[in-house]
């Protein structure tokens, strides 16, 4: 890297430095205090969440929660991106906008619109009735109900890597296979498929970080009886006014997190080089 491009890349650095490193250095520091104070060091709070079961339990949840979320919403982005390729030029184009659209609308605003939908007489309960269901539904407040709205608000995150990836597959190794004698489906599980890995993997850790961390979602739709990470944190550092707990809770979820993007890591870049061969 030369000079000139060594300084048009302090400010980004700087930038970096500034808004990341050095509020995740302070939330350390802070998780690593008796008190929000500051003033002894210790590791009490991580001894606290390390010791006790509750906090496991809500750690393995949320990280449970985001992997049921992210299968549902790749068993429905998957086939919608596999049309919108196949489809003409215009249909492409809408079927991308409606994609996108949900993002344009603030997530706090779709949420409670889920409220009202899966409500006791809202319009999924609704239909349930005039089918001839006894009792309605309970969906609000329920892990089925959260999921469902994650996969909703998220699907963006996996719809749109997935069309992006299988939009640059060359069209002529399909049309090989085929000639080959190989039919649709077997085209699919040996020469799409694979081919899409790369974008089903970015589409799978985009959304599954989103969806551990939507605070708003689990927060409304979970409710009380629901408490995930995102809720957990809230209400130790709101709540309790325990910040260097909050802090330890923090930094916790983050290393969890970052460890399971490190093992899905390697398999990315393996999809990636067999889609360049």
């Amino acid at each position: 890297m030369s000079d000139r491009e060594s300084a048009l890349a302090l400010p980004l650095v700087a930038v970096f430095v500034a808004f990341f490193i050095a509020p995740l250095c302070i939330l350390v520091a802070l998780s690593l205090h008796g008190d929000a104070a500051m003033r002894t060091w210790t590791l009490a709070n991580y001894t606290k969440f390390f010791t006790d079961a509750f906090n496991y339990s809500i750690l393995w949840e949320t990280l449970r929660l985001g992997l049921k979320a992210t299968l549902v919403c790749l068993l429905f982005a998957y086939p919608l991106a596999w049309v919108c390729v196949r489809a003409g030029l215009r249909w492409r184009r809408i079927i991308v906008f409606l994609v996108i659209l949900p993002i344009l609308t603030s997530v706090v605003v779709r949420t409670f619109a889920w409220i009202v939908i899966l409500g006791r007489q809202g319009v999924l309960n609704q239909i349930w009735l005039a089918l001839g269901g006894g009792e309605p539904l309970r969906l609000l407040y329920t892990e089925t109900g959260l999921i469902m709205v994650l996969a909703q608000v998220q699907m963006p995150l996996m719809a749109l890597p997935i069309i992006t990836v299988m939009s640059k597959i060359d069209q002529n190794l399909t049309d090989v296979s085929r000639v080959l004698g190989a039919g649709e489906w077997r085209t699919f599980w040996r020469v799409t498929l694979p081919l899409s890995l790369p974008g089903v993997i970015a589409g799978c850790i985009l959304t599954y970080t989103a969806c551990i961390t939507a605070f708003v979602s689990q927060t409304l739709i979970g409710g009380a009886r629901l408490i995930y990470m995102p809720l957990h944190i809230y209400q130790q550092a709101i709540g309790a006014n325990n910040w260097p707990f909050a802090g330890a809770i923090s930094v916790i979820f983050m290393v969890a997190v970052l460890l399971i993007l490190a093992f899905v890591g390697p398999l990315s870049r393996r999809t990636e080089a067999y889609a360049r061969a």
